[in-house]
């Protein structure tokens, strides 16, 4: 096996990195993930590395991720991979033009994208380019970001976006995508963000399929890391009671938060184990791909499924033509 569709094995929602990628190789596949100066993009990087894979994580503190990927490094030159970092600030569009046109003046392709970085449930606030901070980082900078290097990714190649189950609590609202006249809440933001990330792919895997490149987005799971600094630990603890009394009437046990490497599954799982035409313009989670839920349904990190809203491809194209508005630029 060698990579970039091999298996149909059967995985899930407790199924690791290591799992996932056994007996998977990786040599000559150039691979690009965000965020990896702290959890899930930490991971997996070093799950793709450790099967020879050449890495570029991109980070905003280049320090603190110079500091978090030792280990990626390790286990690098312990199995033929590469692992180098380049400075990407999504919150700054001029940072992340930066980043991107040194990518392009490099001409080195990829084979997968893999759009990590995020932040969740922030106060409010505005990126350097004034867009609210949630759907400046998470979707409008990954969008400038992706879009300007999509040349470089080779016929065959994928771009993964991580969404969240969040995705739950809002549709995107292109009439108001800066808060400007709707009262903010941190996780209504959220979930805008995240179903723009899921959008974001639908449209990308329709724009650049006919060359073979597909996209899709992906549901990490409920994992502790970092991303969860802002949201208030009373709500969190509250959510988890409400889905333990739920699991507890089902006849289930209660809920257990996933590891860092079962949270990362589901990016390489997607990225580099799952047939192209199974995920393309798709949503997946628990290393499968989701199915279509009521827009009434609870909202849980354990709960699977997707909004139809979310792969809407009506919508998939005004967000692309708002995006394109909002940051002066045309893909």
């Amino acid at each position: 096996m060698d990579g970039l569709g091999v298996a149909p094995k059967i995985f899930g929602a407790i199924s690791t990195t290591e799992e996932v990628l056994a007996g998977v190789k990786l040599q000559n596949k150039r691979i690009l993930v965000t965020g990896v100066s702290a959890g899930l993009g930490v991971e997996t990087a070093r799950s793709l590395v450790a099967h020879g894979a050449h890495v570029v994580g991109a980070a905003r503190d280049l320090a603190k991720a110079e500091t978090a990927t030792a280990q990626v490094n390790k286990d690098a030159e312990a199995n033929g991979g590469k692992f180098e970092l380049v400075a990407l600030d999504l919150a700054s569009l001029k940072s992340v033009r930066a980043c991107a046109d040194a990518l392009l003046g490099k001409g080195e392709p990829f084979d997968v994208i893999i759009a990590n970085a995020g932040v969740m449930a922030t106060p409010f606030g505005h990126t350097a380019d004034g867009f609210e901070t949630q759907f400046g980082t998470n979707h409008l900078g990954h969008f400038v970001f992706v879009n300007r290097i999509a040349p470089l990714i080779r016929a065959g190649g994928r771009l993964i976006n991580l969404s969240s189950a969040g995705h739950r609590y809002s549709n995107v609202d292109l009439r108001d995508p800066n808060f400007e006249r709707t009262p903010y809440e941190p996780f209504v933001a959220y979930g805008r963000s995240k179903t723009a990330n899921i959008l974001f792919a639908v449209a990308f895997d329709k724009r650049h399929r006919g060359r073979g490149v597909r996209a899709a987005a992906v549901h990490p799971g409920g994992i502790k890391t970092e991303l969860g600094r802002y949201a208030d630990p009373g709500r969190i603890e509250k959510l988890i009671a409400q889905i333990n009394e739920q699991l507890a009437a089902q006849g289930k046990g209660p809920f257990q938060w996933k590891t860092i490497p079962q949270g990362a599954a589901t990016s390489v799982w997607a990225g580099v184990v799952a047939s192209a035409d199974e995920i393309g313009g798709r949503y997946c989670e628990n290393c499968h791909v989701g199915n279509i839920v009521p827009d009434d349904a609870t909202i849980t990190v354990v709960s699977e499924g997707v909004r139809a809203y979310a792969l809407d491809p009506t919508t998939a194209e005004a967000l692309w033509e708002k995006s394109e508005e909002m940051v002066g630029e045309s893909f």
